[in-house]
């Protein structure tokens, strides 16, 4: 018998750095390191799965602060269980770590990276596709579903 909640659909990842050689970064593919992946047969179940980088920004559009990257899992890299990823945009360079923070300090980032591995997307992402709000006199009035959802996921 399914749960009540059901399966969660998606992976956390985390993203290393940029496909490099010696001397030269490649900006346009992208190092992902998959939760609970340590070898390269468990990483080619997710090549062809899609990834989601998703961060707040600082301004607010059509209803929501969280911006969405998605990319695609094109090969495994290595043999401990690292992908490679090419996304829409090129990722920020070092994502995982805030400007701000010392060595000493844990990360707090708020930026995370999803591999989705099938049509059910993480709660924060289903927050963006949920309707913006209602336009009354020319005022957009957001709706109740969306402000929810922004808080769910903070």
């Amino acid at each position: 018998m399914p749960s009540e909640q059901g399966h969660r659909l998606y992976v956390k990842g985390r993203h290393l750095s940029y496909q490099r050689g010696k001397r030269n970064t490649n900006p346009n593919t992208s190092l992902v390191q998959i939760e609970g992946v340590d070898d390269s047969k468990a990483a080619s179940f997710y090549l062809g799965k899609k990834v989601a980088f998703v961060y707040r920004a600082k301004r607010e559009v059509r209803g929501s602060n969280i911006r969405v990257i998605w990319g695609k899992v094109t090969r495994p890299h290595g043999n401990s269980g690292v992908v490679r990823a090419k996304f829409r945009n090129n990722l920020p360079p070092s994502p995982s770590v805030p400007p701000s923070a010392s060595c000493s300090t844990p990360p707090t980032s708020k930026r995370l990276l999803y591999v989705v591995s099938s049509g059910r997307i993480p709660p924060i992402l289903s927050a963006r596709r949920r309707n913006f709000g209602v336009r009354q006199n020319g005022i957009l009035k957001k709706s109740r579903r969306i402000e929810a959802g922004c808080l769910m996921a903070r």
